[in-house]
């Protein structure tokens, strides 16, 4: 996507952005007495119907759930504007990229003129009555069939869904609506392009707001200022660089070169001459600075490795943003699968103890199945931004149909797809009124046991990914259930699967139970615990693969210490200790392939990184050294290379 495009882009996601926020301020304080300085009103105003009063409820119990979370009352109010804009426009640029894959009717690109509004209608005569003719419940009635498989965008229970856009928000009046900011014709091109998600969540948070956050800090001060400074969309050229020198060598070694992935653009093949090419300009297209490879080998030279079950490959973003990488792995995928259910001495997976053939008899049964397959079984992702789950669920669940498509199973064949491995890390939740109310419904061991979980999950948001998490539930396991040392790890696995079994049980009957009007707030509890179990599990996996475009720099000062002392090596920064965390989840001979600034490469000071982590746990295979203007606003000079886990 060229530099006059991506501009479009973010001149349009910045406009929706101011759009919806001041019609979501003027929302909050007008109707509901929230002001956007923190101040709430004790009693809802007598202005507001019956079922105003509820949203209201609800409103002010997503705001007091922002602050438990440590967040200042004006801060609070902030977030859940910021955050409900952020999720409608999403949305709607959702429907815009679903109406351009003929994944609905046509819906917004022509307002209420849409053809499928227009069926809509004629099929319940009786929404003209309604003061919007019925276009609100047309649109929410499209969220809630595709929220059945991308609900972590689309389900209309999260707090964001309580505002719903005025008239003159949605269609415009003395300035353009969000629909025709959308419908901009420059703009037409970009709706197909699976990219075009990411770039709006990177552009939602203007250059502007980042160079106040440096000019205030040199440092991050919180996961939300974390995740903005690097907000650096990773290039086409860079994600198949290295995936194709990751996923695709594993596969080829697999197959000893028999696969049609050894053709891949970016593979470097042993005994290959490599040579980096880069144009001078600015704005050269990636075909540009492409490598380049002069493949001299036979097959026969290429390294083996043991076959394994497509189902058993694991690769893992744990910086995941938009989910390109992901989305790029899923491509190879695709072709992994069907080589091997082709392959007569394919092996038996650990998730059926069946091969692939045995599960899918013919082709078409294994084409209906694949794309689900690759999102549950292969495909995980990690973020400390929610808002970078929604993108990536829905960027995975858009590929997983064109997947479909390419594979030429027809609308109507195609199975729901079920379940997508993105999670994000964060605290779990704050209020801690709830969290004594739900411990004491429990065995009083199991009490404990949560009650260290929540207090040692407190950095997630800040640590991320690296957070070693896992090592805090096997040491709360042993303390508290008896120590047993190295040769009982798998008993403290099972203990810890049980504990979290009753766990989710005890959150999903304490969410449904009303007490002194707190239900709405009991939810959000409940959910956000949930999701704090599901990064607990990733956490404790191991992965063949690991990609990343990590942060840059410094961490946040709450995280600083704790990251000192797991990161001994890593002198503090951020890209360093993401290596060093990424290979340590690597299955040995695992691949980690990660595009980062490149000083870490030679400075004096990381010589102990390098010696333990780049030289020691693991060894480099391929690095391209590609210098400024890699990464969107990134003012670094970057490299991009793997490592073969030792």
């Amino acid at each position: 996507m060229d530099k006059d495009t991506r501009n479009r882009i973010q001149r349009a996601t910045q406009a929706a952005r101011g759009l919806l926020e001041q019609d979501f301020e003027d929302q909050l304080a007008g109707v509901f007495d929230i002001q956007l300085d923190g101040t709430i009103a004790e009693k809802p105003g007598n202005h507001l119907d019956a079922a105003q009063r509820i949203v209201r409820t609800k409103l002010v119990a997503a705001v007091e759930h922002f602050r438990a979370s440590g967040q200042s009352a004006a801060e609070a109010v902030a977030s859940y504007r910021r955050e409900a804009a952020f999720t409608t426009l999403n949305r709607f640029v959702a429907l815009k990229m679903l109406e351009a894959r003929g994944l609905v009717q046509e819906c917004i690109s022509r307002g209420e003129q849409s053809s499928g509004f227009k069926e809509f209608c004629g099929l319940a005569p009786g929404l003209v009555q309604l003061p919007d003719r019925g276009y609100r419940l047309y649109i929410e009635s499209l969220f809630d069939e595709i929220g059945r498989e991308v609900r972590v965008l689309f389900d209309r229970r999260d707090p964001a869904s309580l505002l719903w856009p005025a008239r003159a928000t949605l269609f415009g009046s003395q300035q353009p609506g969000l629909l025709e900011i959308l419908n901009d014709p420059e703009l037409a091109g970009v709706w197909d392009q699976d990219e075009t998600i990411g770039w709006v969540y990177q552009y939602f948070n203007g250059d502007d707001e980042r160079r106040q956050m440096r000019a205030e800090s040199q440092a991050p001060r919180n996961s939300r200022e974390l995740a903005v400074r690097n907000q650096f969309f990773t290039p086409l050229y860079v994600v198949q660089f290295l995936t194709d020198n990751s996923l695709g060598r594993i596969w080829y070694e697999m197959r000893r070169g028999d696969t049609r992935l050894k053709d891949l653009d970016y593979l470097v093949r042993k005994g290959s001459s490599v040579v980096g090419h880069r144009s001078s300009a600015k704005d050269s297209p990636a075909d540009d600075r492409r490598l380049t490879t002069d493949d001299s080998p036979t097959d026969d030279a290429a390294p083996t490795r043991t076959k394994k079950d497509p189902r058993d490959l694991r690769i893992l973003d744990p910086a995941c943003g938009s989910g390109h990488f992901l989305l790029y792995a899923f491509t190879l995928l695709l072709t992994i699968y069907q080589e091997a259910w082709e392959d007569p001495d394919a092996p038996v997976g650990e998730v059926t103890d069946r091969t692939l053939r045995d599960d899918y008899p013919d082709r078409d049964a294994l084409h209906r199945a694949l794309p689900g397959l690759i999102l549950r079984h292969n495909l995980y992702g990690i973020d400390i931004d929610p808002r970078a789950a929604q993108i990536a669920a829905l960027a995975l669940w858009l590929r997983a149909q064109r997947g479909y498509l390419e594979l030429g199973v027809p609308r109507g064949e195609r199975p729901p797809i079920q379940r997508t491995n993105i999670v994000v890390a964060e605290p779990m939740p704050g209020e801690p009124e709830l969290r004594r109310e739900l411990l004491t419904t429990l065995d009083p061991d199991l009490a404990r046991l949560i009650e260290q979980v929540f207090q040692r999950m407190e950095l997630a948001g800040e640590a991320g990914s690296l957070l070693r998490i896992e090592e805090d539930i096997r040491a709360a396991v042993r303390e508290i259930y008896g120590e047993q040392g190295p040769l009982f790890r798998a008993l403290d696995e099972a203990r810890w699967q049980q504990a979290e079994a009753a766990v989710l049980h005890a959150l999903r009957h304490y969410a449904e139970q009303s007490v002194n009007g707190q239900a709405y707030r009991r939810r959000l509890f409940s959910e956000d615990a949930a999701r704090g179990f599901g990064f607990i599990d990733l956490c404790g996996l191991r992965f063949d693969v690991a990609l990343m475009n990590p942060p840059f720099g410094a961490p946040c000062a709450r995280a600083g210490p704790y990251l000192a002392g797991a990161y001994p090596r890593s002198k503090g920064d951020l890209l360093a200790a993401c290596v060093e965390r990424g290979v340590q989840w690597l299955h040995p001979a695992g691949i980690l392939g990660a595009i980062t600034s490149r000083t870490p490469l030679f400075l004096t000071s990381y010589r102990h990184w390098r010696q333990g982590v780049l030289l020691g746990e693991a060894r480099p295979t391929v690095l391209a050294d590609l210098g400024h203007g890699v990464m969107d606003a990134a003012m670094v000079e970057a490299a991009a290379y793997c490592l073969i886990k030792q």
